[in-house]
């Protein structure tokens, strides 16, 4: 059996992320990896909370972002998804932040 090449921490990251908020339904642990898609600026603005099912609940610091990340909800999970390298956000939900 051939061996494949070694795969870089970075790469493999994102699927053990994955795998940690599947079972555990923390959304938090996928933090690292919607930060990578969304950027420095908006995830400055928003946290993933739980991941409920295939959705992923993002806490958002205020209405104008809710709106604006509505918008953006298909291209940020096919952007999360090709990262994670699977389809396990399915749906996208946005709630104002608790503070």
């Amino acid at each position: 059996m051939a061996r494949s090449e070694p795969k870089s921490i970075e790469s493999l990251l994102p699927r053990v992320l994955a795998r940690l908020a599947e079972e555990s339904g923390r959304g938090q642990t996928l933090a690292p990896v919607w930060a990578a898609v969304v950027g420095p600026h908006l995830a400055r603005h928003t946290t993933p909370h739980a991941l409920q099912g295939r959705t992923l609940v993002i806490d958002v610091a205020g209405p104008e972002w809710l709106r604006s990340l509505e918008d953006e909800a298909a291209s940020l999970c096919e952007r999360l998804n090709a990262r994670l390298g699977e389809n396990l956000v399915k749906t996208l939900a946005f709630r104002l932040e608790v503070r």
